[in-house]
């Protein structure tokens, strides 16, 4: 679901139609990545991106508990 302008900072910075073309550009490259190739790899690579990110908020957790502490 794409933000509105409101939800969106500095939205004001670049026109609509530029975001459009970027958000369609995304959508493209995500696309193109599928196609080139199998669809195993996209998952698995899916999969490596969620693992890094639930390393980086673990990381971030342990920070804020330190701070707490």
């Amino acid at each position: 679901m794409p933000k509105t302008e409101k939800e969106t900072p500095r939205a004001h910075c670049m026109p609509e139609e530029a975001r459009e073309h970027l958000r369609t550009a995304r959508a493209e490259m995500r696309a193109s990545y599928e196609a080139l190739f199998p669809p195993k790899f996209v998952e698995h690579r899916r999969a490596a991106r969620k693992e890094a990110l639930l390393a980086i908020r673990s990381l971030v957790d342990k920070a804020i508990e330190h701070l707490e502490a």
